[in-house]
């Protein structure tokens, strides 16, 4: 009896070790991240770096309109940023001292800026005019914006009473001094050009290109001056219903055109290091009893960790015309970058993205310098966008009077 029970209990111990070996041997699931399936993606030049300049404005729709030019069969460019930023802030300054100073004066500006600068005063490649006068290797404004802003403010308080003629030429001086000296002709590519010549030569046609918006606090199908510091020119935006303006995006994508695209990157939802933007659904409405319990017990740290761990897709708030205005009026939107929208993915759920050239460069960066952005997140933050006329439907283009 002895040996049988010792023997039962031998087995007992051999098959109980085999068990907790096989469990500790079974190698561990890793939990899935994002993963995106390219649905339709339209071509563009290199990624470019602003680095520390508020000048994504200038970067976003040169991309765009380099993305327009590969479209148009004329090749790959790189054109240069600081050629349209040096235009602006002169232009700017103009305008600055005939309001007294009641306009917002910085780095900063808007999607049409480029295309104004192009129309008025041409273009050069950025071989030509790389923009980098005071010895570093990538765009620090921090200085110059200031000394920038110091000057014109010291125009407007006029402790001569009356303006000089000067101060406009002083002004550029600065410019040229941070910036260099804009060529007044150039050889690219073994030919001669003045800015305006090379301009033309692009073939960009301001009257080709239109601005959109989507607020309500204006009627739909009209065009209204958006009203953002940065649009400083007081550029009319068309007002379209949200839904429409999302038909708009996808229209251009699928029939290969990018979008120069300003919208807030400020939200607790877009993780640069991730490369993802997203909108999680903070309503805890579906939790049962213990998950209920357990979310009520989290600190506001532990709960951002949980919504915002973009470590696997997440549900979405269900954003609306009426979210979106409230985003704006209340200042919780705001006009923080201007980015280029080339393509348009999906994840493994299927829900669809947006593929967004980034102007932070390509470096230590899981896509190289582009991001995904959920509709979702595009239909929340959206604050204005550039396309070309053509990539709008038809009927849309109808309501627009376009």
């Amino acid at each position: 009896m002895k040996k049988k029970l010792l023997l039962i209990l031998s087995l007992v111990f051999i098959i109980s070790s085999l068990t907790v070996f096989s469990q500790e041997e079974e190698p561990k699931q890793e939990e899935e991240g994002y993963v995106f399936t390219m649905v339709k993606e339209v071509p563009t030049t290199s990624v470019k770096n602003q680095y520390r300049s508020g000048t994504c404005w200038s970067f976003s729709t040169l991309s765009f309109i380099e993305s327009e030019l590969l479209r148009m069969g004329k090749g790959d460019y790189d054109l240069s940023e600081m050629f349209v930023v040096y235009k602006i802030y002169s232009q700017k300054a103009e305008k600055y001292v005939r309001t007294h100073g009641a306009l917002n004066f910085s780095g900063g500006g808007a999607l049409n800026d480029p295309i104004d600068v192009i129309a008025k005063y041409g273009m050069v490649p950025e071989e030509v005019y790389p923009g980098l006068n005071i010895g570093e290797k990538n765009h620090i404004h921090g200085e110059m914006d200031a000394v920038l802003k110091g000057m014109i403010d010291n125009v407007i308080k006029n402790k001569n009473k009356k303006l000089t003629p000067r101060w406009h030429e002083a002004f550029d001086g600065m410019l040229d001094a941070y910036l260099g000296i804009i060529p007044e002709t150039f050889t690219y590519n073994g030919k001669s050009y003045t800015p305006g010549s090379f301009g033309d030569e692009l073939g960009i046609n301001p009257d080709d290109y239109v601005y959109i918006t989507s607020y309500t606090h204006y009627p739909f199908y009209d065009q209204f001056i958006l009203e953002v510091p940065d649009n400083w020119s007081w550029q009319l935006f068309h007002n379209l219903p949200m839904d429409e303006m999302i038909q708009v995006m996808d229209n251009a994508i699928e029939n290969g055109y990018t979008i120069a695209w300003a919208a807030d990157v400020s939200e607790e939802g877009f993780s640069w290091k991730n490369g993802v933007a997203v909108v999680p659904d903070e309503d805890i409405e579906e939790m049962d009893g213990m998950e209920k319990d357990k979310w009520d017990n989290m600190s506001k740290k532990e709960k951002l960790n949980v919504l915002y761990s973009f470590d696997k897709p997440v549900k979405e708030k269900v954003v609306t015309q009426e979210l979106r205005q409230e985003g704006y009026d209340n200042f919780t939107t705001n006009d923080d970058h201007g980015m280029n929208i080339t393509g348009i993915a999906k994840d493994q759920n299927g829900t669809k993205y947006y593929y967004i050239k980034n102007s932070w460069g390509d470096k230590n960066h899981c896509y190289n310098g582009f991001f995904y952005a959920s509709e979702a997140y595009v239909k929340y933050k959206t604050m204005s966008f550039l396309v070309h006329k053509n990539a709008i439907p038809k009927d849309i283009a109808k309501k627009m009077k376009l």
